[in-house]
């Protein structure tokens, strides 16, 4: 390595190892912020703490890094131009690119290593992040119960409506599923308030209820013993329900639960995912195509007629005044309204677990692409931020700065629109991943070119230079 190329890659590794880790930190307070009702009040370790953070970390590395090549490329090759050190390499027959080249390899073997590590570290590392969440929410299971939505505390399924007092312990509005060996919910409980009582040396949580009724389903073999008496229901002024939560006490922090989302797995077995998932997509369309088809009876109507020997129709609806009588004519309209009706409730369930179903390959589509992308990506942000930083000349923290987070912004919300367009089926997943990396492209080549040619980004002669003509000509005419 000559010493031109050993300075350059220097300078500039002396001032990209301090900027990711600034980035880095920043974003990490953000991630604290973000997850601090999670964290507080919890009585944590500080082991804990740390693991938490040391998760969230790598998940941060897809915003991080391609930021941080942008901002040190434009920094270095700007305070390169401004003290008039590449005017002394061309002046010594080196040119931008040349300059260039060792930094270029450099970026290649990242945007390598950025992939490796999105395809191994990121999967590890978000499924022990979302482990460790899972399992610090059972640490005090009473602040787990959020408003309007079912909490699992202990052997129940409570919703509230409300929470209010001092330590939240008053709830309102209160819907209680008792958990059963079988699967189902036969014992519900309402009441219209309630408070929750405990104490530190005890393992139970006192749930005390007012103003209530209690469901419980009875259990009939006979259809109609079951018509006669689907439930019992009881109304209270008080109940006292008592919750064991010992078994919550000793929650394991490295224990690994969730294993399938689509940031949890690498490039094979999101493979395997998108498979498993568009072939069952497949075969759910296929199978309602099926089910609508043997239900309305096209495939058998014409099935021992000739077509030939039927006579055309004259109206659009057929009239069943000449043929049946006021009661078949019943009959044959309910019967309709019955298949039509199943038709359509067959067609509009299958279609909602159709949308659920391909919005979730299309999280896994862009997941897959996503590890690709950022490579290639790093790569081409270089591409942007050299040239742009020996055009403007200006190194240091002040403009190159502004110019490098406009860009990455810019950049980063494209990918963010794309993404949630691609979810909903708008645009194709691949293009939902790649769509900010395809339009930074030719901006890389746009701006290397200039930088080689020594332009500015746009040459504004070319649109004033006509315009004074103009005035010019006019002005000369006025005077003669």
């Amino acid at each position: 390595m000559k010493i031109l190329d050993r300075y350059i890659l220097t300078t500039f590794l002396k001032t990209f190892f301090p900027l990711f880790f600034i980035i880095m930190f920043i974003l990490l307070l953000q991630t604290i912020w973000l997850f601090i009702s999670e964290l507080a009040g919890k009585d944590l370790d500080f082991s804990v703490i740390i693991k938490f953070l040391m998760f969230a970390t790598p998940r941060l590395i897809p915003m991080v890094l391609p930021l941080t090549i942008l901002l040190t490329s434009i920094m270095i090759f700007g305070s390169f131009a401004e003290n008039y050190e590449f005017a002394a390499m061309k002046s010594s027959g080196i040119s931008l690119q040349r300059a260039m080249r060792t930094l270029s390899v450099f970026i290649f073997f990242v945007g390598i290593g950025a992939f490796l590590f999105s395809n191994t570290v990121i999967p590890a590392s978000e499924k022990r992040f979302i482990n460790l969440r899972k399992n610090i929410v059972k640490v005090k299971p009473a602040m787990v119960i959020t408003p309007n939505q079912f909490n699992d505390l202990g052997d129940i399924n409570i919703k509230v409506s409300e929470k209010y007092g001092d330590n939240d312990e008053f709830l309102r509005d209160i819907i209680i599923h008792k958990k059963a060996a079988k699967p189902g919910n036969f014992t519900v409980i309402k009441a219209v308030n309630g408070q929750l009582r405990g104490s530190i040396n005890s393992d139970l949580v006192t749930l005390i209820l007012n103003d209530g009724n209690y469901y419980d389903e009875i259990q009939q073999r006979s259809p109609q013993r079951r018509k006669k008496m689907p439930f019992a229901k009881t109304h209270f002024e008080k109940y006292l329900l008592n919750i064991d939560l010992s078994s919550l006490d000793n929650v394991d922090m490295d224990a690994q639960q969730y294993k399938k989302g689509y940031n949890m797995l690498n490039v094979n077995e999101l493979r395997y995912e998108i498979d498993t998932l568009s072939i069952r997509v497949n075969k759910d369309l296929k199978s309602v195509s099926n089910n609508v088809s043997r239900k309305n009876g096209l495939k058998e109507l014409n099935k021992n007629l000739k077509i030939d020997t039927i006579q055309k129709a004259t109206k659009d609806t057929l009239d069943l005044k000449e043929y049946f009588d006021t009661a078949q004519k019943m009959q044959i309209y309910k019967l309709a309204f019955s298949n039509t009706d199943g038709i359509i409730r067959s067609i509009n369930s299958t279609k909602t677990n159709t949308v659920a179903l391909k919005r979730a390959l299309n999280k896994y589509e862009m997941s897959l692409h996503d590890k690709y992308a950022l490579g290639i990506a790093c790569i081409l942000l270089f591409f942007v931020g050299a040239p742009l930083g020996a055009i403007i000349r200006k190194g240091g923290m002040g403009l190159p700065i502004v110019i490098g987070v406009v860009l990455f912004l810019t950049y980063h919300f494209i990918g963010i629109f794309a993404k949630n367009s691609a979810e909903e089926g708008g645009i194709p997943p691949f293009l939902g991943s790649w769509l900010s990396t395809f339009i930074i492209f030719p901006l890389s080549i746009f701006l290397t070119r200039r930088a080689t040619t020594d332009q500015g980004i746009f040459n504004f002669d070319t649109f004033t230079q006509p315009i004074k003509d103009f005035f010019i000509k006019r002005f000369a005419k006025r005077k003669k």
